[in-house]
């Protein structure tokens, strides 16, 4: 768990020197196709803050990584909650209140025959006149993170500097010292995976 932390730290470390370079640079996400949908208001079933079923079809959000389910945090008035829960309330309210529109990226093949596979999709909340990116709006509120690669770099730089931005502000999960970030779980159940014998 401390390399994973080290991993993490030098990577927000390193992120202050490329905030410049990240926003001139293009940041190799891929262009939206050009087929954009809403997402339907009935009809879902949540899966995590970063993945809903719509019909037989499962799609996630292109670069974001929710609380992992069954991870816990300890609130204000000193219960247990579980994170990957309040991410996916918060994925759930962001959809019912801003009625996004998505454009798929990419396709993630099925693990199984029976599962269908996964659409790799950006979404634009609705707020007013204005158009946010789902994903930044759920990171710079605290209920989302910066998904990382398995070779431990972000996959969407512009993601890492919101969720920066939402860490130094203590917004959302931030705001609890010993909320569990979902990266760190990750990493660290990847490298026991890759230590058993």
């Amino acid at each position: 768990m401390m390399r994973s932390i080290a991993i993490l730290s030098a990577g927000i470390i390193a992120l202050s020197s490329t905030i410049t370079t990240a926003q001139q640079t293009d940041q190799s996400r891929p262009e939206p196709a050009a087929q954009v949908f809403s997402i339907p208001q009935t009809g879902l079933s949540f899966l995590t803050g970063d993945t809903w079923q719509q019909g037989s079809q499962k799609m996630r959000l292109y670069g974001v990584q929710a609380c992992i389910r069954g991870t816990l945090y300890t609130d204000n008035s000193g219960l247990k909650q579980d994170c990957g829960a309040v991410s996916l309330a918060m994925l759930a309210a962001m959809i019912r209140d801003t009625k996004p529109t998505c454009s798929p990226i990419a396709q993630l093949p099925s693990r199984t025959l029976q599962e269908s596979a996964t659409i790799l999709v950006i979404c634009s909340a609705h707020v007013g006149d204005k158009s946010l990116d789902l994903g930044t709006a759920l990171i710079t509120q605290g209920f989302a993170f910066a998904a990382f690669s398995n070779d431990a770099k972000p996959v969407y730089m512009p993601y890492l500097v919101a969720e920066a931005t939402a860490k130094q502000s203590k917004a959302g999960l931030w705001a609890y010292p010993d909320m569990p970030h979902p990266n760190l779980v990750l990493f660290e159940a990847m490298q026991s995976q890759t230590q058993k014998p």
